[in-house]
């Protein structure tokens, strides 16, 4: 196989039931990448790694792996450590894109290591991986409203007043990771911290 930078991990459930789901938005994030960007190939091996995987050749030189676990969200770490394994990356060298509820749609944080929220998909990246030793890219999608239970929200698709603001926030993604792929990760996560407006309910 050929050698490989890092690689961008979009995490989601599979299927059509979930795939507007604000759980989701990491897949959305990989899937606008893949809309917005042409120098995708479909890398050898993978099918072997238990998620969907595309080779990102950048003409300033990266090779980037973006990958979607097929594992569903609570053993996304199956597929990331087969990734790593596959491909020889350590886990410095894996930027994981997630749904986080304490930031509103529209806000977006980069962070190496650290605490995981209390997110199943991190929680078992970190487990798999031995550590909490790499990247997230942290997309908002806000708390549920009082007396809405997290696991409903989370599982439930974007309210009508937050599709309208959705392609901007996954087309300024796509750039942030762009841009950490070609100038470096503080480039990407100067350009991440500087958010879109937030959405709020009309």
């Amino acid at each position: 196989m050929p050698a490989i930078d890092f690689a961008i991990v979009g995490l989601g459930n599979p299927g059509a039931r979930y795939e507007r789901t604000r759980h989701n938005i990491g897949f959305m994030a990989i899937d606008h990448l893949l809309r917005r960007e042409k120098d995708f190939t479909a890398p050898a091996g993978s099918k072997k790694s238990r998620a969907e995987c595309w080779q990102w050749d950048l003409p300033e030189g990266s090779r980037v792996l973006l990958a979607k676990p097929q594992t569903y969200m609570n053993r996304s770490g199956l597929a990331v450590k087969a990734l790593c394994a596959g491909y020889g990356l350590q886990p410095a060298k894996v930027v994981v894109i997630h749904d986080e509820l304490d930031l509103a749609l529209g806000q977006a944080r980069f962070k190496y290591g650290g605490g995981l929220a209390g997110h199943n998909g991190l929680r078992s990246v970190a487990a798999e991986l031995g550590t909490r030793d790499f990247y997230r890219i942290r997309l908002g999608i806000g708390r549920p409203e009082p007396g809405r239970e997290v696991i409903s929200h989370v599982l439930t698709s974007f309210a009508p007043w937050e599709q309208e603001q959705l392609p901007k926030v996954l087309e300024r993604t796509a750039e942030g990771i762009r841009i950490l792929c070609t100038r470096g990760m503080q480039a990407g996560m100067n350009f991440l911290h500087a958010d879109v407006e937030s959405a709020h309910h009309p």
